[in-house]
This record gives structure tokens, C-alpha cells and sequence, in this order.
């Protein structure tokens, strides 16, 4: 049975919405985080060792050969191979966006407390961003400085023009939503700034054997196009649901007697929001994205259909 074990890929299909889903609660546990190097080097070492030899260690069951694998995959980059900032993996995306989300949406009254969580927020953004990028390019040190101050302010700003928006309209709902749709706008701006290197000098495609045709600017924006619309998703439920029942709750004066019971009221909601949302919505769009040959810019499909002439499409992995 265990020749049959194929690690390269995916335990379930990724051709489905529900295969993909399966694979992302797995790849975004977030109990995952908590794993130590030791517990990390270990696991890397078993599945390393299956993949050459093709056999099952002693004592192991494959349920517990494919947690190994999805405990690397959670640490370890896909095209590099290097390990994650534990920060900056998926898999802390849970219980980083309870803590700020929560926050974003309880602090929001005053621009001093809009600003700061929103600052807190893309920070956490743009390491997560740098972190999931697509590829092996590099950035500089200037580069990178200059993307993060660019998304922060961007994200910011839009936080304060809507805030000042909001308090005209002088209704708490809308306030309230405030902190989701700067964190919209901020998403278009910090993903694509965090990831320029990939806009610049393109993500390397390959042919759907593996085979390596270059790199395309065009996949590139086609695969940050589809990161930021599944973030967008991902924030939605705990960043409107969550205000929209805090100020249903509050009206019935739920809240009254236990004023300090909104913030972990909100906390609980938007975790319980998160630790869905991120996993199905990750699964929105395949991580092993495809674009046509004819999509991409003139001087790749060249390449690609003089070394590859019967390939219609190519591969990418669209990043996180």
C-alpha cells in the first residue's frame, strides 16, 4: 500500500472545491504553529526519506505519513524550500486575525486606535504576504522597505478617509464596517506592493510536466489578482458579521450589565470565523494556478511555444 503513496502532491483531489478545502484545513491548522524545530526537522526527515526509498518507516500508519507531510508543507515554502517565519505561515493565520481583527473591530472609534490596529494589521499582512510570495526571486532590503511603508500608508490612509466618512453619517453600523473596508482597499494595495519582485521580473512557469519555460509578469498579475480576492473573502464574515451582531446584541441590551463582555464576545466570533474562513477560502482558487499560452506577454509565448510547442497552458504556483 505504501507504494502507492504519492507525497509530491496532495492527499485530496485538487481539481474540486471540497478536495482543495480538505487540504487547506489541514495546511492552516493552526495546533500546526505550535510544532518545535526538533518536532519540524523530524517530520521533514521522514517524508524526505519516503520519497527516495518508497518505504514505510517502521511503527508508521499512512494517516500519520501524510500529518508529517502537511506539518512541513505548514512550515516549509513550496518553491524554496526554506522555513517560514512561524508568523508568517498560514497556519497562524487563525489566531493572529482573532487577536487583530478583534481588535480592528472594538477599537475603531477614535483615529488614534483606527490608525494603530490598521498599521498592526498590514505589518501582519505584509509578513504574511512576503512570507506565501510566489517564486524564488529575491527582494532587496530597500525594496522590501519601500513596499511595506507603501502599503502601510495606503492602508492607513484609506482607514482615516473612511472613518471620517463614516462619523458623517453619524450611523454605528456603518462605523462599524469601517475597519473591513479599509482592509479591502489595503489588501489591493499591500499584497501587490509586498510581492512587486513577482510584478517586476515575473514568477517562473512551468509546463504541466514540470518542465521549466521562464518567468511571466503576466501570471504573476493573474495569481495576485486571485490571492487578493480570496483575502477580500477571508476577512468577510468575522469583519461584518461580527460588528453587525455586537450592535444587534448591544440593542437588545445584552451588554448592559457586562460592558466588558463585548470585546470577548467579538474575539470568540471572529474566531470562530476565522478558523473557517481561512482554509475554504484559500481553496477558492487551485495554489497550482494555470494561465493559456496565448495570455502571456509576446516574448514568453515565443519561448514557451518554440521549446513547448504542444503546450496550451502553463503552471504557476499563485502563492497565498
Amino acid at each position: 500500500m505504501s507504494k502507492q503513496i504519492d507525497l509530491s502532491g496532495s492527499r485530496y483531489d485538487q481539481n474540486t472545491y471540497i478536495g482543495r478545502a480538505k487540504h487547506f484545513f489541514m495546511l492552516t491548522n493552526p495546533l500546526n504553529v505550535f510544532a518545535t524545530p526538533a518536532q519540524l526537522d523530524e517530520a521533514k526527515k521522514i517524508v524526505s526519506d519516503f520519497k527516495k526509498s518508497r518505504r514505510m518507516p517502521p511503527g508508521m500508519t499512512e494517516d500519520k505519513l501524510w500529518s508529517m507531510k502537511y506539518l512541513v508543507d505548514s512550515a516549509y515554502h513550496p518553491d524554496t524550500g526554506e522555513k517560514m517565519f512561524v508568523l508568517g505561515r498560514m497556519a497562524a493565520q487563525a489566531p493572529m486575525n482573532t487577536l487583530i481583527t478583534g481588535c480592528m473591530i472594538t477599537f475603531y472609534k477614535t483615529n488614534a486606535a483606527t490608525m494603530f490596529w490598521q498599521w498592526v494589521n498590514q505589518t501582519f499582512n505584509a509578513l504574511v504576504n512576503y512570507t506565501n510570495r510566489s517564486g524564488t526571486a529575491p527582494i532587496s532590503k530597500s525594496q522590501l522597505l519601500a513596499s511595506y511603508c507603501a502599503a502601510c500608508g495606503g492602508a492607513m490612509g484609506t482607514a482615516y478617509f473612511l472613518n471620517a466618512k463614516a462619523k458623517q453619517m453619524k450611523n454605528p453600523v456603518f462605523a462599524a464596517l469601517v475597519p473591513f473596508a479599509a482592509v479591502c482597499g489595503a489588501n489591493f494595495i499591500n499584497i501587490p506592493m509586498m510581492r512587486s519582485s513577482e510584478l517586476i521580473d515575473g514568477t517562473p512557469i512551468f509546463t504541466a510536466e514540470g518542465y521549466p519555460v521562464g518567468n511571466s509578469t503576466r501570471a504573476a498579475q493573474y495569481g495576485i489578482g486571485l490571492v487578493c480576492i480570496s483575502r477580500v473573502i477571508m476577512a468577510l464574515p468575522g469583519m461584518t458579521l461580527t460588528p453587525l451582531l455586537t450592535n444587534y446584541a448591544r440593542s437588545k441590551g445584552l451588554f448592559c450589565r457586562y460592558p466588558r463582555g463585548v470585546l470577548p464576545f467579538q474575539m470568540g466570533l471572529v474566531g470562530l470565523c476565522v478558523v473557517f474562513a481561512t482554509p475554504l477560502c484559500c481553496a477558492l482558487f487551485k495554489q497550482r494556478a494555470s494561465i493559456s499560452v496565448d495570455s502571456l506577454e509576446p516574448e514568453v509565448q515565443k519561448i514557451a511555444k518554440a521549446k513547448f510547442p504542444k503546450a496550451k497552458e502553463v503552471f504557476f504556483n499563485k502563492g497565498l
